[in-house]
């Protein structure tokens, strides 16, 4: 799935998951567009001679949703047709470098090649420092991004916060959802665009740069030389050495010798006339340093750009998309629930099926692993578990809200859990129905909902309470799924 497509699968699936009480997309609605979708994505099928696969089927739904939505809001066909700031950053930025370049009129002496150009110096080894840099980025652990940098992804990915007036609640709490969950999904995609923009900036800076060289040369005549308080001819000559070095071997240019320094050393007896020479070893240099470097590694972000975008990483096996797949006959999903000192019953293994059936649908499978018992070791007890498993659609802890959660035991559970099911997540059910059979009081039920609620937040993941002998009670919001580790 392209990239365009995963953006209108995530905004409906946002849209639909907002809007519970079908304020905005009635259940006709919704039948509608699958039946459609379904019947376009098996013409398409058949008109390439392949299989329908849920990808077409996806497209299509979607695209039905937010043709209707967008002809009965028109804020809402606005947001859809809106830009992301990255697109306009993207021409504008190298652009705007190549121009500060080009303009910097005092990026050397009007009438001097100085050898210490301060200006041009500066552009070498500040591209220098960004080549190390970027090397040892890559031997350093990876991290989250800041929040400075994950506003600016935010921003650069699907615009400014602001929404436009006169929407539904229901349609600008899924907008807002959408559009941090697509700052999520797309930030590998918009940091490569980011990478590729300040690449070829940095290139069009320097080319600047040396074209403000060439341009100052053809209409004044340049006369080289060099000044400084600490530094002497010895030192300016190896300083120059090393750093012409690459452009005299690859351009075959003329060399320089101390002698040659020495005698450039203002002030000078007469003008020397040899600034066409110095005003090549920097072009070459900067070209050599500056421009050609960045231009590959400009490249290389292209082609990392292109890849994401025609495969763009959307997880097709959440239970939203393998409810909607039965519609393309696609299998039905797996609910792996792994309950923890908490032993299930028959009856309550039928309160799982119903909850697996309002989270996949109605052919959705359960596969309950054996309790794992309070002290028994946890490595040992997950051992066997499959985290690869493709036919899973979700895997879910499972707690007894009867139990107080104790760091040593149900955290560390979680915290195992969660680093083991990375990055698909793992979500947490809690079951009140026994509980709830001991205390009819509803305030310590509330009460002990909310520590259960308030635990698990503290360790990563959002806690979805349920009532396994009437899972009606807490009925799970369809289409909503359940919060997943990661997410937070």
């Amino acid at each position: 799935m392209n990239e365009r497509h995963a953006r209108d699968v995530v905004l409906v699936r946002a849209i639909e998951t907002a809007d519970q009480q079908r304020e905005i997309l009635s259940e006709d609605d919704r039948s509608y567009a699958s039946r459609a979708a379904r019947e376009l994505a098996q013409w398409q099928a058949a008109e390439s001679k392949s299989a329908a696969t849920q990808e077409h089927f996806l497209q299509q739904r979607a695209e039905q949703i937010i043709k209707k939505l967008g002809q009965r809001t028109p804020a809402f066909a606005a947001f859809v047709r809106r830009r992301p700031g990255l697109h306009t950053l993207v021409y504008t930025l190298p652009l705007l470098a190549l121009l500060l370049g080009a303009g910097l009129d005092r990026i050397t002496d009007p009438h001097h090649a100085d050898l210490l150009s301060a200006p041009l110096l500066i552009i070498i080894f500040w591209n220098l420092a960004v080549y190390l840099g970027m090397l040892l980025w890559l031997c350093w652990p990876k991290r989250r991004a800041s929040r400075w940098r994950a506003a600016w992804i935010q921003r650069l990915g699907v615009g400014r916060n602001a929404l436009p007036r006169k929407l539904p609640h229901a349609m600008s709490s899924a907008l807002f959802a959408f559009m941090g969950e697509w700052t999520q999904l797309s930030a590998r995609l918009n940091g490569a665009r980011l990478a590729c923009t300040i690449h070829l900036s940095a290139a069009a800076f320097a080319l600047g740069a040396t074209a403000s060289l060439y341009a100052r040369g053809l209409l004044v005549q340049y006369a080289a030389g060099w000044e400084s308080t600490f530094l002497s001819a010895e030192q300016v000559h190896g300083l120059l050495s090393m750093l012409f070095t690459p452009a005299i071997l690859v351009f075959h240019l003329s060399g320089f010798t101390l002698a040659d320094v020495q005698a450039l050393h203002f002030p000078q007896a007469q003008t020397a006339p040899n600034g066409a020479l110095w005003v090549h070893l920097y072009a070459a240099t900067l070209l050599l340093l500056a421009v050609a470097p960045r231009l590959v590694l400009a490249m290389l972000a292209v082609l990392r750009v292109r890849w994401l975008a025609r495969r763009f990483p959307l997880d097709l096996e959440q239970p939203y998309f393998r409810k909607l797949g039965e519609a393309t006959g696609q299998p039905a999903g797996a609910l792996r629930v792994l309950p923890f000192s908490f032993t299930v019953d028959e009856a309550r293994s039928k309160g799982l099926q119903a909850v697996a059936a309002s989270l996949l649908g109605e052919k959705a499978r359960v596969q309950l692993a054996p309790a794992i018992a309070y002290g028994d070791e946890l490595r040992d007890a997950l051992k066997d578990v499959d985290w690869n498993n493709s036919e899973v659609s979700l895997t879910a802890a499972l707690f007894n809200l009867a139990a107080t959660p104790e760091r040593e035991s149900h955290g560390a559970f979680l915290a195992q859990l969660i680093a083991k099911a990375a990055p698909r997540g793992v979500a947490v059910l809690v079951d009140d129905s026994g509980f709830a059979a001991r205390n009819a009081d509803a305030v310590r039920l509330a009460e002990r909902v909310e520590l259960w609620r308030q635990f698990c937040l503290y360790h990563g993941v959002d806690a979805t309470i349920v009532n396994l002998l009437q899972p009606e009670l807490r009925a799970l919001e369809q289409g909503a799924g359940l919060p997943l580790s990661g997410g937070l």
